[in-house]
């Protein structure tokens, strides 16, 4: 989940337990080319102040008539279906990509209790189905996987929802900062360690969350999981390949380390010798990133985390560094 789904569902839970009344839109479906997707959320405070997105904008201020001019009254059902965009005019009217069409749930909170512990769940890194019966408006929590996917069939809408992904960087060095801003920016959770105090000067908090320890405590004491990445960025291969062994044993989607191709080679071998598996050692990208003639700490920082994304996404990788 992204923060601003994390966002969304923090103010409902705020406002609800303000005692004001709280309108959560979900995104249930969607034809032809949509501005969001299934799943995205927006939520309408009583008195018109929204959070979250569901369209490019247009929708959103449909949402807010709605509210003002009496169509969300202060009672009625818990759950209704609004659709956008069933026609190429109306498409064309509410900012919708041409032949484009959205249903949302329009869905009256009640007790916030499934809120504060959605949230707490997506803290603990659990990811969490929330079923949301629409003749009823209950909600029930139950576990999901990293594969399940929203579903809606009219009845019932089971959505998904987790913990933001996360990268962890192995070393503060100067390209770690070009990282962690890109990889913020496509709202990843960073994460830094490095016991060497010389280069912890200038990060400010707002860029990433130090972790203490050595490379390979660090990547325990999180408790990697499968929406996490792990990157080594030192250059120096007694903190990269503590990390490395260690991480290449964890549920992490993606682990890499910097390095030239013969390097990442002699890396594998060293790997190889210190009792990592060739299934483990398999699993390591090196040379790190997309080709993309990168040079630069920023070139090199935005092919890495090219890479990072596609593997997340579920992309095939058809352009590797050579070098």
């Amino acid at each position: 989940m992204d923060s601003v789904d994390l966002n969304v569902l923090r103010s409902v839970l705020e406002w609800r337990r303000a005692g004001q009344r709280v309108v959560l839109f979900t995104v249930v479906q969607t034809w032809g080319t949509a501005p969001r997707p299934p799943g995205a959320m927006l939520a309408l405070r009583e008195d018109g102040v929204v959070i979250g997105s569901v369209s490019g904008g247009c929708v959103e201020d449909d949402l807010i008539a709605r509210l003002h001019d009496g169509r969300i009254p202060a009672q009625g059902p818990p759950v209704q279906l609004i659709t956008y965009g069933i026609t190429r005019e109306e498409a064309a009217r509410f900012g919708l990509p041409c032949g484009g069409t959205l249903r949302l749930t329009e869905e009256r909170v009640g007790d916030p209790h499934w809120v504060a512990e959605l949230l707490e769940r997506c803290e603990a890194h659990e990811i969490v189905a929330r079923e949301l019966t629409i003749a009823s408006g209950r909600v029930t929590l139950v576990p999901a996987s990293k594969t399940d996917a929203l579903v809606f069939d009219g009845q019932l809408l089971r959505a998904i929802y987790g913990p933001r992904w996360r990268l962890l960087l192995i070393g503060a060095g100067q390209l770690s900062r070009y990282v962690a801003e890109m990889a913020r920016l496509l709202d990843f959770e960073v994460l830094i360690c490095d016991p060497r105090k010389e280069f912890v000067y200038g990060w400010e908090e707002q860029h990433g969350r130090f972790v203490s320890g050595m490379p390979d405590e660090a990547v325990l004491s999180i408790q990697t999981d499968e929406r996490t990445a792990i990157v080594a960025l030192t250059h120096d291969p007694r903190l990269d390949d503590m990390a490395l062994l260690t991480a290449l044993d964890s549920k992490a989607f993606y682990v890499g380390a910097l390095g030239s191709r013969v390097n990442s080679q002699k890396r594998r071998d060293n790997l190889a010798q210190l009792g990592l598996s060739a299934e483990a050692i398999g699993r390591l990208h090196g040379p790190i990133g997309l080709h993309i003639g990168s040079h630069t700490p920023a070139e090199i920082a935005l092919s890495l985390l090219a890479e990072i994304v596609a593997i997340k996404n579920g992309v095939e990788l058809r352009q590797k560094k050579s070098l």
